[in-house]
């Protein structure tokens, strides 16, 4: 063979989609370093141009969510089903110890959030959560990573068509069955799903924002003008400062506040499409935390100390029946959006899967007929699943509690402390700041650890409580039966 056929084949090689995907998860060596053991990255050369990814390679470019645009996304991504389970967990665990818990639980967030930007700064080529994963630990990782990725946002995605589903029962009083409502709720989150940049799912932002306080205003409303649609005449409502509950309810309780900060999972694959992801996240992350967690605390204390015992999970039912209904019909922007948010995360993460399988990450963002194909088989089959697992555990409660457990205690705490440690290996006791993270980021570990044990077993066991309980509508899986709340 000769030289020049040598150096084609080399060349040939080098520029295959696979080596360059083999690129993409190495990070950029050359091109981001470490200051003092890792903690803050930063680039030898400072530009505004992004470095290059498979959505900025050919075709039309993804990468263009500015800075205002990622707020958007961000809020629109975290700020929607979760909030609706707060007032109740404060019925469990009591004003005081409830508010601790919300406030802290979403500090730890931000702080896992971050850490998953400097895990990005260090390879700026990685698209999402996974392929950090896979350059942390390799194939088994990324595999296990990527079922865990998929079963989180198609649990998240569930509990948006089951919320669906108890507003079309209320506000039809049980038209049709249960099961018809979900594939109604299903077949429209297929449709929002169709476009292909995260840019659209950022335009709902603001209507998404609007329409989940809105919501929770005419609870407030009117719970401050009437009592709630439960209880009875002459009822003085009970306030518990600190609540008493079992080991059982208050696990699940807390699961359900982590539930409200399960937007991390996406945070990667929105860095990914961001046109200078390293400037502009971090004002976007910090105008997130901020109003999530000051909107979360007024919205569960209003409501709880509103409803009393009375407070329902979701916390639109709480309110007397005209006032639930007009809510429940105010808050189905936001959950569409909640749904088409977590929805693009996971058809986009099985999008670019298939296309490295079949060595086309170069067409990824091409119009053509096999790029939009894919992508619409993708959005079919994820949609098809999602209808399967909303019919399966048509229980608002349990789907959140279910999905904490299994996965957003790794993907919202556990992961990002991992990649600190791969940062950080062998400067954890350089000094007391360095011994103290290391201290945090292995009790996050252990954290994930037990609420993926213990969280498990309680989830489920109230699920199956819930099941055999005689006064329960719902008595098992793809049930017709009625699962309003007013």
């Amino acid at each position: 063979m000769s030289m020049d056929n040598k150096q084609d084949k080399s060349q040939n090689e080098m520029n295959s989609p696979e080596r360059q995907r083999q690129y993409s998860l190495q990070g950029a060596d050359d091109i981001t370093t470490a200051n003092e053991g890792g903690d803050i990255m930063e680039t030898k050369e400072q530009s505004d141009e992004p470095v290059q990814n498979i959505f900025n390679q050919g075709g039309k470019n993804y990468r263009t969510l500015g800075r205002w645009d990622t707020v958007f996304v961000l809020v629109t991504n975290q700020v929607g089903l979760g909030v609706l389970s707060l007032p109740g967990c404060l019925k469990v665990l009591g004003v005081v110890p409830g508010v601790i818990a919300i406030i802290g639980l979403g500090s730890l967030s931000a702080y896992t959030a971050f850490e998953l930007l400097q895990f990005y700064r260090r390879y700026p080529h990685v698209v999402n959560v996974v392929d950090m994963c896979g350059i942390v630990a390799g194939r088994p990782l990324e595999i296990v990573a990527g079922i865990g990725l998929m079963i989180k946002v198609m649990m998240t995605c569930a509990s948006a068509s089951v919320t669906l589903s108890v507003s079309f029962n209320t506000l039809s009083n049980h038209a049709i069955c249960t099961v018809g409502f979900v594939s109604i709720a299903v077949v429209a989150c297929w449709v929002l799903c169709l476009p292909r940049t995260v840019q659209f799912v950022s335009q709902s932002g603001i209507p998404s924002t609007i329409s989940i306080m809105a919501a929770a205003l005419i609870v407030m409303i009117g719970l401050g003008v009437a009592q709630p649609s439960q209880a009875p005449p002459g009822w003085e409502k009970e306030i518990e400062i600190v609540g008493h509950p079992t080991f059982r309810q208050g696990l699940n309780a807390c699961l359900k506040i982590c539930y409200a900060y399960a937007g991390n999972i996406s945070f990667v694959s929105y860095m990914a499409e961001m046109k200078n992801p390293s400037k502009d996240f971090p004002m976007a992350l910090a105008c997130l935390e901020v109003f999530s967690i000051t909107l979360y605390t007024i919205v569960a204390i209003a409501i709880y100390c509103l409803a009393g015992e009375y407070t329902t999970s979701p916390a639109l039912g709480s309110a007397p029946r005209i006032p639930a209904m007009a809510a429940y019909g105010v808050v189905l922007p936001a959950v569409f959006a909640t749904a088409m948010a977590f929805g693009h995360t996971g058809i986009k993460y099985m999008y670019v899967v298939v296309m490295r399988a079949i060595k086309a990450t170069d067409q990824v963002t091409d119009k053509s007929f096999k790029s939009w194909g894919i992508w619409v088989a993708c959005v079919t089959l994820y949609w098809i699943l999602v209808w399967v697992i909303s019919n399966a555990i048509p229980i608002f409660d349990s789907i959140l509690s279910i999905s904490s457990a299994t996965t957003i205690a790794w993907f919202t705490f556990g992961l990002s402390a991992i990649f600190w440690f791969h940062l950080n290996w062998g400067n954890l006791t350089k000094d007391w700041k360095k011994i103290t993270l290391t201290i945090i980021n292995a009790l996050l570990i252990v954290q994930s650890i037990f609420m993926n044990a213990g969280g498990l077993w309680s989830s489920i066991s109230e699920l199956i409580a819930i099941f055999n309980d005689d006064k329960s509508s719902v008595r098992g899986a793809f049930s017709c039966g009625d699962n309003s709340v007013v």
